[in-house]
């Protein structure tokens, strides 16, 4: 009898593991939005408004994160890296924060020598028990549920892959891709 509730136990476990990575929000690379527009949105870009569709005809590495976020803690340095590499290719990392403490999202910049557009998603604000550990609007219109996500967008504005977790963005893997969608027109 403890064989066959061990067994069943094991068998819902499984079941439990294959549906989790069957939800859209949890796949890299989900062929359902591969070559829809990227939503656009407003944005602070070098201290002016702006809205991603002003960056068509770059390729654009939408990066949602936080300064309270330790795998996005863990990634901003690769991202710096991908940022002097992509720029004079036509290349953008544009980071979105979660943040919703000012003081926090600046002192990670700081930190951290981002060197690449970020703004903070001005839905965020922080809750009555002081944390914000949920994402915004903007990252909520890409069906971003976690983060960091980050999405790869090609020069014609299309979702070209969505990267879930926390990456080496110097990866060979993801600069081959990104250097395909680079040299595409």
């Amino acid at each position: 009898m403890k064989e066959k509730v061990v067994g069943g136990a094991a068998l819902l476990a499984a079941f439990a593991v294959l549906y989790v990575f069957a939800i859209p929000s949890y796949r890299q690379s989900e062929p359902s939005i591969a070559g829809r527009r990227a939503p656009d949105f407003a944005l602070e870009l070098n201290g002016r408004p702006a809205h991603l569709a002003d960056l068509h005809g770059k390729v654009v590495v939408l990066d949602f994160w936080a300064s309270w976020c330790p795998p996005c803690v863990a990634e901003a340095q690769s991202l710096n890296d991908l940022q002097q590499r992509i720029e004079s290719q036509g290349g953008l990392v544009l980071g979105v924060s979660q943040d919703g403490d000012t003081s926090a999202y600046e002192k990670f910049l700081v930190d951290h020598q981002v060197n690449f557009p970020t703004f903070r998603d001005p839905s965020i604000q922080v809750s009555d028990s002081g944390g914000d550990n949920r994402v915004g609007a903007i990252a909520q219109g890409y069906g971003t549920v976690i983060i960091p996500e980050a999405y790869l967008i090609s020069r014609d504005g299309r979702i070209a892959r969505k990267i879930v977790g926390q990456q080496d963005w110097t990866s060979p893997e993801l600069l081959s891709t990104i250097d395909t969608l680079l040299r595409s027109q």
